[in-house]
């Protein structure tokens, strides 16, 4: 799959929302549901998937809803270790991500704090863009994975975000 950055698109949060929405009615769950990625970020250069956070009870939640997921399109199938992941494909795109987290790590997601770093810290937005670029220009060459290449930028901002917050650092690469 190619690894292409778009401009932001206006229209991001209200594809969440839908996404959001989606998820709730498929599985009848009141699932907490935040819009994650770059696609999260105004003004952010992103590839043009958006990306959810979902809190789950617990594994067994998951688990209760999984087939009424994959009866509306969503399906697993990701490199990621650390949390189940669905992915949904319209007209043989993926066109988003739904990361699903227990409600016990929740306030501790990188992802999640990430996303809010970045709003508010423009500098390291800026940092973080210009990763992503020059992981797809690596990704292109074959240099590198493109999730690999900007890895370490993203660990550098999440362990400032989490040492804000008093949070040791993590390990971001779940793959």
């Amino acid at each position: 799959m190619p690894r292409i950055l778009v401009p932001y698109d206006p229209s991001w949060p209200a594809r969440f929302a839908s996404f959001a929405t989606e998820l709730r009615e498929l599985a009848r769950a009141d699932w907490a549901i935040e819009h994650i990625g770059s696609t999260a970020i105004p003004g952010m250069r992103a590839k043009p998937i958006i990306d959810l956070a979902v809190r789950i009870r617990d594994l067994e939640d998951f688990g209760a809803h999984l087939s009424a997921l994959e009866s509306g399109g969503w399906r697993r199938g990701s490199a990621v270790r650390s949390h189940p992941v669905m992915i949904l494909e319209r007209e043989g795109a993926r066109v988003a991500i739904a990361h699903f987290f227990t409600a016990g790590e929740w306030d501790a997601v990188h992802q999640r704090i990430l996303r809010d770093w970045l709003r508010s810290h423009p500098d390291d937005a800026d940092l973080y863009v210009h990763a992503k670029c020059d992981a797809v220009a690596a990704a292109a060459r074959g240099t590198s994975a493109y999730n690999a290449a900007k890895t370490p930028v993203i660990q550098e901002i999440v362990d400032r975000a989490r040492a804000a917050r008093g949070l040791p650092s993590v390990p971001v690469s779940d793959k």
